[in-house]
């Protein structure tokens, strides 16, 4: 996006005040949306935008700027006014560049803008029919195609020989929601994400696209039966993929650097303790080929890598970038990431996920007397300080003698990861993962949650419907 010489000009001019760290992050970006509501086409959508981030490092400190515009006068005049922000003199001049190579992880056969429009209209037409017919009371159903396609460029440099890095994110996630009305006005909803880092091979060929779409109407459907979620201390088990959206919450978080090098996080001393049940162990692992959460090379130019968190229920790792790794004397490991080029890079998770155990979910169900099964999460807030959460659940049960039974509605978790971490005792078999986006300073990024089947012994559950019986 630009050439070598005038990064070199940019960085030599963003160290002139005794920086010792400095970066150029490039973006071009292309983002498409289309939209089909009840049968018609609603959204039809693409921009294009190009930008630069940069940022220096002295220390522990750090200060970042961005501009819209890539010429050399608007790069250099935005390297100088953020080198004002330090005093002192030169201790660092880069010398030259060296390109580096980048591997390949997520390969991808058909790019999704390069499909024809009326192809993918057509498919997102027949989502909507096939969730349409499910049952006359769905008022509203809704298919989406999202996709963005990045190409980026870094520079940057701690030494007299500064590195270059090319990478290419492209990422597409089909979303069908679902409204159902009620006799009585009662409105219910479900919605369903899948999405991908790969090409639209995955949509037409490895998706059951046909599957979910007729899903997401059912369970509509189903919700207008529910009663209300009974409250208490209740044994709960979660279902996996979708469901570990709450040890992402309430514990990824949590690991990240972010919280743990300003001592802003309950874990921020937990390297080499025992924080989780035995049979837990979690990772974040931005090197699974083609997953929603992956990438080639993070924010700062660092391989990916498949970090370990917790292993055996001890704390044995943090998601680290490289300015939070100077206050905690830790190297980064690849979890660098941000939204756009309008955002200065944190560590933040990319598919993080608790490992399958060995039990099986149909005898973690038969086990569980009486109690809940959240098959499906809504919305949620956690405090990464102390851990604490409240999560509610879009889509849950009762288990009754060691089955699933009546669907309930209003059910939601209160708790904090530590005790949600400890008070795991059954870890199924069947790790599946499920995409989202998730906000923090960096902007929103595309991450995957996952987890099998796990049971909570006990756990706080809000609900309106009294107790359970």
């Amino acid at each position: 996006m630009i050439s070598k010489s005038l990064a070199l000009e940019v960085l030599n001019a963003a160290l002139s005040t005794g920086g010792d760290y400095a970066e150029i992050y490039l973006e071009h970006n292309i983002p498409d949306v289309i939209a089909v509501e009840n049968g018609i086409v609603e959204d039809c959508a693409s921009a294009e935008s190009y930008g630069a981030g940069i940022r220096i490092l002295k220390g522990i400190r750090s200060v970042y700027g961005y501009t819209s515009d890539l010429s050399r006068k608007s790069l250099l005049s935005l390297a100088s006014s953020l080198s004002s922000c330090y005093e002192g003199e030169r201790v660092l001049t880069v010398e030259k560049i060296v390109k580096k190579k980048v591997r390949n992880i997520n390969p991808i056969q058909t790019h999704i803008g390069d499909v024809p429009m009326e192809e993918k209209i057509a498919y997102l037409k027949e989502c909507n029919e096939i969730t349409r017919a499910v049952d006359p009371r769905l008022v509203r159903v809704r298919s989406g195609l999202y996709y963005n396609r990045k190409d980026i460029e870094i520079f940057n440099a701690e030494s007299a020989i500064g590195c270059q890095f090319e990478n290419f994110e492209e990422r597409g996630r089909l979303s069908l929601t679902a409204i159902a009305a009620g006799e009585d006005g009662q409105m219910e909803s479900d919605f369903s994400g899948p999405g991908r880092f790969s090409g639209w091979e995955w949509f037409k060929n490895e998706l059951d696209y046909k599957a979910k779409a007729k899903e997401v109407g059912e369970k509509a459907i189903l919700m207008l039966t529910a009663k209300e979620c009974p409250s208490g201390r209740y044994t709960v088990v979660i279902a996996n993929g979708w469901g570990g959206v709450l040890f992402h919450e309430a514990c990824g978080h949590s690991l990240e650097a972010t919280a743990t090098a300003k001592k802003l996080s309950v874990f921020s001393d937990s390297i080499g303790k025992q924080i989780a049940s035995p049979l837990v162990t979690a990772y974040d692992d931005g090197t699974m080929p083609n997953e929603w959460g992956s990438n080639n090379i993070d924010s700062e130019g660092n391989p990916t890598k498949k970090n370990p968190l917790i292993k055996n229920g001890i704390c044995v790792g943090f998601l680290v970038d490289k300015a939070n790794g100077r206050r905690l004397n830790m190297e980064a490991n690849g979890c660098s990431r941000r939204q756009s080029y309008r955002f200065a890079p944190t560590s933040r998770m990319s598919n993080t996920y608790i490992a399958a155990g060995k039990d099986k979910k149909e005898d973690i169900i038969k086990d569980t007397k009486l109690g809940i099964y959240v098959a499906n999460f809504g919305g949620g807030s956690v405090e990464p300080a102390t851990g604490e959460f409240n999560f509610s659940a879009s889509e849950a049960y009762i288990i009754r003698d060691g089955k699933i039974c009546e669907p309930i509605k209003g059910c939601t978790l209160i708790g904090s990861g530590k005790e949600v971490l400890e008070n795991i005792d059954r870890v199924g078999d069947d790790l599946e993962l499920g995409q989202g986006n998730c906000g923090s300073l960096s902007g929103y990024i595309p991450v995957n949650v996952g987890q099998p089947t796990i049971r909570i012994k006990e756990i706080t559950v809000g609900g309106r419907g009294g107790k359970l019986e």
